[in-house]
């Protein structure tokens, strides 16, 4: 962790740090919830961080969005509202560098300092740098970028001790894009990161909960925390395949953590723009606030973007300041009323002050305005699923199948994907003979259960084709729109289906198709159970232990298609010897998912992928962005021109059938 400083230095405030000696102190006082801080609460419950010397950072032109009316502003309208004088000012200062460093770099920490020093000339020479990262720099912005992250500090220390209740720091720039190594997106310093970092070592509040409704994803402070099970960051934000900045597919649902952080990054990744308050309250009642009240925070921060507000046209989305008050009063429900809210984006003047003043009313005891009735939209409802799959392998209080889409028919309520699941089944075993393959445990037969068929030669046919899939997964046909013509979806993998059955039938190969696409989770397990971190991978391991190995096949070829590649890549990796000796190759259809890829230290099975595998993507994948690169573990890795993952096998099936033949020459038929 950063915080140690080489040598003896001086901070522009005239501090002096010594090299071995950090001026942060761990806080002393033995764990316990912040709600439970003795300490007699003042006068004052309610307080506020505001500066004007954070209005010192002004772009040149006056017409940058990120403006510094963007705080007077909020000020203005919660003053004129009478609200003001019922809010304690808490006194502002600079963000101190061994602060800075428990996030940022040492190097990035000059960076920034270093534009204070900057001539008129050399600030003119630099716009085009300052612009690739989304940035504009004025002599003022070093002051008020520390101003910014230490009011946030100031905010979160005096709940965290005690003296207030909840506080609401006005502050600019923004911090939730800064990551520990760059600034970017009108970040300079991660405000709320440095704040929840400072306010762990200073005080006894251990577990923090971020809330990030800004309408982009925080990068830099789900960065800043992706490892570390004490901060539980949340995150809504419009996604759109990894389209939307700050782009790329660390915002997506399955980014949730590594090590021992796995399980503490929550992504509600809207994959379009235009979502309401439905939408947002439909994910704070099924995600946000049950994995929150699981969590049991010490703690919440709201890093507090208002650019998902009506009228705002960076984030085109419609949440109104009813919308933002009620997921305020919602989260004032957890650590014991103990809540910071920072000020991220939001760049419409109106839209922002009205949203500010309608938090500021909930901070201060007022109930939210009444909503009028709602029902989340079809693109919010499959998303919030789709996170509560993922979600529920971490945390037992996440229900799929409460918030699973549903069709209602005569009273009678059914799910989509079981139809389309259980359609197919039917289809081949009424078409093609195929036999349900027995799970002989009662956890997989539970989620897997007649999703595992075969063709009554399996165990004889010395050349196998396993095709593993997640057909009935609607969120993968999606493609960012908001509807899916199921009719449609359902013949294309009928039509598939018969095209490769009637291929392999042809060529005399047997089949194993496995739908990897589990039922909803109606009991999740305990953290840390063997199965909880990919069902998906077990079931196909359990699949090659007792059936594949066992059936005495020459040839095996893997087909993967969407979801099912990772899967597939996951038993690769769990059991590379047997890959390696027994496997010809292996077909990854991607799609629009992240290509799957050999671990950076299996180096025998990286070579062998390398040569034995074939990947097909659409033609707009992001790894095809300039600033991507396809590595030798990503496999053997071509375009064809067909977006929609479907449709895309189909169109490759002419390539796929040339390449499995190729793999089979001068081996035993």
């Amino acid at each position: 962790m950063n915080g140690q400083v080489a040598g003896t230095s001086m901070d522009v405030d005239g501090e002096v740090y010594h090299q071995n000696q950090v001026s942060i102190q761990r806080s002393s006082s033995p764990v316990q919830r912040a709600s439970s801080v003795p300490h007699r609460l003042p006068h004052f419950t309610v307080g506020y961080v505001y500066s004007q010397d954070m209005m010192l950072h002004s772009s040149a032109t006056g017409e940058h969005p990120e403006q510094p009316e963007r705080i007077s502003r909020i000020r203005t309208a919660i003053r004129d509202a009478n609200l003001l004088q019922k809010m304690k000012q808490i006194p502002i200062r600079p963000v101190k560098r061994d602060e800075a460093l428990l996030v940022h770099s040492q190097e990035h920490w000059h960076k920034v300092l270093a534009i204070q020093s900057m001539t008129p000339s050399e600030i003119f020479e630099s716009e085009a740098y300052y612009e690739s990262l989304s940035l504009y720099v004025t002599s003022g912005t070093t002051r008020a970028a520390r101003l910014s992250c230490g009011g946030v500090i100031e905010a979160c220390l005096a709940v965290a001790r005690g003296e207030l209740k909840k506080t609401f720091a006005i502050v600019r720039p923004p911090g939730h894009h800064a990551e520990p190594e760059e600034h970017m997106g009108f970040c300079f310093f991660n405000n709320v990161a440095v704040a929840a970092k400072v306010t762990q070592f200073l005080t006894p509040v251990r577990k923090i909960l971020i809330l990030d409704w800004d309408v982009h994803h925080g990068n830099g402070t789900q960065r800043a925390f992706n490892d570390d099970p004490s901060v539980l960051y949340i995150s809504l934000h419009r996604y759109e395949r990894g389209q939307f900045y700050p782009c790329g597919p660390f915002g997506s649902l399955e980014s949730c953590g590594e090590g021992a952080g796995l399980g503490y990054s929550v992504n509600i990744p809207w994959p379009k723009k235009g979502m309401t308050d439905a939408d947002y309250i439909h994910a704070f009642q099924q995600i946000v606030m049950p994995i929150g009240m699981e969590f049991a925070p010490d703690l919440v921060i709201i890093s507090a973007g208002f650019d998902a507000a009506v009228g705002d046209d960076l984030g085109e989305c419609f949440v109104s300041p009813a919308g933002y008050a009620h997921m305020t009063h919602m989260l004032s429900g957890l650590a014991g009323g103990n809540l910071v809210v920072a000020l991220e984006g939001g760049y419409n003047l109106d839209s922002i002050s009205n949203s500010s003043l309608a938090v500021a009313r909930v901070l201060l005891g007022e109930a939210p305005p009444e909503l009028p009735p709602m029902v989340a939209s079809e693109a919010g409802t499959e998303t919030v699923w789709q996170v509560a799959m993922e979600q529920s392998k971490y945390w037992k209080s996440v229900n799929p199948k409460a918030c699973e889409p549903r069709e209602e028919v005569d009273e009678i309520s059914f799910s989509i994907p079981e139809i389309l699941k259980g359609h197919r089944q039917h289809f081949l075993y009424t078409q093609y003979q195929m036999l349900q393959v027995p799970l002989m445990t009662k956890m997989f037969e539970e989620r897997f259960g007649s999703q595992v068929m075969c063709t009554s030669d399996f165990l004889q046919n010395p050349t196998i084709i396993v095709f593993v899939h997640e057909f009935g997964n609607l969120r993968i046909e999606l493609d960012g729109k908001p509807t899916c013509d199921v009719q449609m979806e359902n013949s294309y993998l009928i039509d598939f289906s018969k095209e490769l059955i009637s291929w392999v039938t042809k060529e005399k190969y047997a089949l194993l198709d496995v739908n990897v696409f589990p039922r909803p989770f109606t009991s999740p397990l305990p953290r840390g159970h063997k199965h909880v971190e990919s069902w998906s991978r077990d079931v196909l391991t359990y699949l090659w232990d007792n059936y594949i190995q066992l059936s005495g096949a020459k040839n095996i070829i893997f087909i993967g298609h969407g979801p099912g590649c990772h899967a597939l890549m996951e038993l690769m990796e769990s059991r590379p010897v047997g890959m390696i000796r027994y496997v010809n190759t292996v077909i990854q259809v991607v799609g629009n998912m992240n290509i799957p890829s050999i671990p950076k230290d299996a180096d025998e099975l990286r070579a062998w992928y390398s040569k034995n595998s074939l990947v097909i993507v659409h033609p707009e994948h992001p790894a095809f962005a300039p600033e991507a690169r396809i590595l030798k573990r990503h496999g053997r890795v071509l375009q064809i021109e067909e977006s929609k993952p479907i449709k895309l096998i189909m169109k490759g099936l002419p390539l796929i059938q040339d390449h499995i033949r190729q793999s089979l020459v001068g081996k035993p038929r």
